[in-house]
């Protein structure tokens, strides 16, 4: 059986070893969601260069100065097995930052996760005490050590650091911003694990996107391997049994600071999407008539505060166009308030087995919105680094020239302007669904949008039309081939990313 490893984050890890190999004070924010593996990122670089015997970690709760000191104190027993010290050192907030001082003059790498609960007003005190013992070690240049901040709410870590009022405000002295898993680190790990199956990495990605903590719990919980039944087996341990380590994460992680009607906006993200503001609009209002402030309130906060929502425009677009579009950003949440949420609910009532199933039908609709999703953003990636068969200059989108998408509606536009070409993607969860009625409805569209005041400019170019699946056969790339298609599928892309 495959072990667990760390994959990926060659940048990052990069990154973090310039900063220690300075062997000079530093202040890192880190920011990056939950569950990303902002902390095994820190974890990995302090072993890799030597340093675990002089590191602390801290989870920072959220509560008040008493929950904070009981944190650091349980950190420095458990780092230094001295409970009398701990306690002796960690009485209050000032007490905490001269402590953090005089491990960075021992050349301590110190690391405080959910940074962000500093901004909380019973906290906030903690800020001036640590801005001065920072000052301090600014000053030093014998200090070898220095501090890691992690933070998972942007808004928050943002009011700490850059708000000129903030006591911290501009002593940082690096900055780290860590996403998601890329695809090439993806195929990495699915090959450590012998799962080749393209659908089945789609199922894991509509899930779990590039998050490599809800992929080491499928580790952890025996599913993250090649199996008939991946899709029942996944939803089963994951989310319906009592164990089931993620089926109360998007309430704990995502939801709870959540107030009002943001979860009704969620919803129907998430089961009706992509919508836009009017038909968002007139489903909110089902629930009861609102102001039109109001709704218009919860989707800033819902995209600005807390990254949940994206507004989508269409390729070539400008800003100010009315025909946006909003989508859920995460897969995982997408896919809990479409699919799973309603269905854990029934499995207390019904049999898990009825349960599961209706989940994994739902689930499918999903994944035909997140596989465009996919496509788009392997096929930048691949540009990125130089490999696959479309350099782009723009980023891909896709088109639609009314909300609603009644007249014309393209699933991805490519444009390469340096070798005048333009791609239009059709992507579909199954090879299958590519039939003659769908390519002529996607021939149509094309046509269309050449015809319109936006596409003119490119009728001159050289025009591609491509098809995405998980896979296609050889005989189905030969039969699209011969209707004008390229097809691309998820091998192509892991060979282009791999080799």
């Amino acid at each position: 059986m495959a072990e667990w490893g760390f994959y990926g984050r060659r940048v990052e890890l990069a990154e973090i070893d310039k900063i220690l190999a300075r062997r000079r004070f530093f202040f890192c924010a880190i920011s990056g969601r939950r569950r990303i593996g902002k902390t095994s990122l820190i974890q990995e670089a302090i072993r890799r260069r030597g340093l675990t015997e002089d590191a602390l970690y801290v989870q920072v709760p959220d509560s008040d100065e008493r929950g904070v000191v009981q944190a650091f104190e349980d950190s420095i027993e458990d780092v230094l097995d001295d409970q009398e010290f701990a306690r002796k050192s960690c009485a209050n907030f000032s007490e905490i930052a001269i402590l953090l001082f005089i491990l960075w003059k021992n050349g301590w790498i110190t690391a405080l996760d959910e940074f962000q609960y500093f901004h909380r007003k019973a906290l906030a005190e903690f800020q001036s005490h640590l801005q001065t013992y920072i000052d301090r070690a600014r000053t030093e240049e014998s200090i070898g050590g220095g501090l890691f901040t992690l933070g998972s709410i942007h808004t928050e870590m943002t009011a700490i650091l850059e708000d000129r009022a903030s006591p911290l405000f501009n002593r940082v002295t690096d900055r780290l911003d860590i996403g998601h898993w890329d695809f090439e680190t993806l195929f990495e790990m699915f090959r450590s694990h012998d799962i080749s199956d393209p659908r089945h990495r789609l199922f894991l990605w509509c899930l779990f996107e590039g998050v490599p903590k809800f992929y080491r719990d499928c580790f952890d919980q025996g599913v993250l391997k090649p199996i008939a039944s991946y899709r029942s087996e996944t939803l089963r341990t994951m989310f319906f049994e009592g164990s089931s380590p993620l089926k109360d994460e998007a309430d704990n992680w995502f939801l709870r600071e959540l107030r009002g009607r943001y979860d009704t906006v969620l919803t129907l993200l998430a089961r009706l999407g992509p919508l836009s503001h009017g038909q968002l609009r007139a489903e909110y209002d089902r629930a009861g008539p609102a102001q039109e402030n109001q709704l218009a309130g919860y989707l800033k906060v819902l995209i600005e505060k807390y990254g949940m929502v994206e507004k989508l425009q269409p390729i070539l677009s400008a800003d100010r166009q009315r025909n946006a579009r909003y989508v859920i950003a995460d897969n995982f949440l997408s896919a809990w308030l479409a699919a799973i949420q309603r269905n854990v609910r029934l499995a207390r009532i019904r049999p898990i087995e009825e349960a599961v199933a209706k989940a994994d039908v739902s689930l499918q609709t999903h994944e035909g919105y997140a596989f465009e999703k996919l496509v788009r953003q392997i096929t930048e990636e691949c540009s990125r680094k130089g490999v696959g068969d479309f350099p782009l200059t723009e980023l891909v989108a896709g088109y639609w020239n009314k909300a609603d998408g009644s007249d014309i509606e393209i699933d991805m536009i490519a444009l390469d302007e340096t070798n005048r070409r333009i791609r239009f993607g059709s992507c579909k969860r199954s090879a299958s669904a590519h039939d003659m009625q769908s390519l002529a409805s996607f021939e149509e569209h094309v046509a269309r949008f050449l015809a319109t005041k936006t596409g003119a400019p490119y009728r001159d170019w050289r025009i591609e039309k491509a098809v995405y699946a998980p896979i296609f056969s050889s005989f189905e790339r030969e039969a699209l081939g011969r209707a004008g298609m390229l097809c691309v599928d998820m091998d192509d892309f892991e060979r282009w990313l791999t080799f």
